[in-house]
């Protein structure tokens, strides 16, 4: 697999977190998220005390929580759907604040709101503390079918290289005097669309033409080493199992 090249998402560190391979974290994460969704959405303190574990990581990463608090952001829909379930929802109507609402709408924003954080929050540690390259070897490391990967690693190389392209093509247009001010522009815009569109596939070819007569057979080579020892998958395991004891003790709590 090819070298990649630094992403925005990703915070430059050498703290122990960003020194796990990338797999152990691809697993913590996700058996993270899955004990989460697992908890009774009844049990708030159970999720007070995975906002703590997820706080203790992003310390030991050495993330700053501003960043952490401004790459949230990108929930605000799912934010704003979960306000709406109480107002819309069926069942029996609880005052709050002198509003009636539904009460089994309540438990499902704070279903969503609570969980949805959570997830988020634990993709934002992941995105920050694994260059996108690594994380793609860690998924191929995990028996990800190769030819998903390459697809993938192709997606983040060359998704930089024609948001750039468009970019260009936006500033030719402005340098001729076009300003999309009302439907007539459209006209403009889809032949825009279209030229990047043949543009793209012709860059494609070249790539292709290129790696072919380097001596690629539908495999990349490989240029890091991503294995993992029994200490790090170790390590990498401190954060689901403290909230596999979380969860456990939400559902024996009555």
């Amino acid at each position: 697999m090819g070298a990649g090249h630094a992403h925005r998402l990703y915070v430059p560190g050498a703290s122990p977190v960003h020194r796990l391979p990338p797999q152990c974290k691809l697993v913590a994460v996700l058996a993270f998220v899955l004990l989460v969704v697992a908890t009774p959405r009844e049990r708030i303190w159970a999720f007070g005390v995975y906002a703590l574990l997820l706080a203790a990581v992003t310390a030991a990463a050495r993330i700053p929580f501003g960043t952490v608090a401004r790459r949230i952001v990108i929930e605000v829909p799912f934010v704003a759907f979960a306000f709406l379930m109480p107002f819309v929802a069926n069942g029996e109507k609880v005052a709050v604040l002198g509003l009636r609402l539904s009460e089994s709408g309540l438990w499902g924003a704070w279903n969503i709101l609570a969980k949805g954080t959570l997830g988020v929050v634990a993709s934002i540690l992941l995105a920050a503390t694994t260059e996108p390259r690594l994380l793609l070897l860690g998924i191929e490391r995990l028996r990800m079918p190769q030819l998903i990967t390459q697809i993938a690693t192709f997606m983040l190389r060359y998704g930089d290289v024609v948001a750039a392209e468009l970019g260009r093509m936006r500033v030719a247009r402005a340098s001729r005097g076009f300003e999309a001010r009302d439907i007539r522009a459209t006209g403009v815009l889809a032949k825009s669309v279209g030229a990047l569109f043949l543009r793209s596939y012709e860059r494609g070819e070249r790539v292709h033409l290129a790696m072919v007569s380097r001596g690629y057979e539908g495999r990349m080579p490989v240029v890091d080493a991503v294995g993992a020892t029994a200490a790090q998958w170790t390590a990498a395991a401190a954060l689901p199992l403290a909230a596999a004891l979380v969860t456990l003790a939400a559902w024996m709590t009555p």
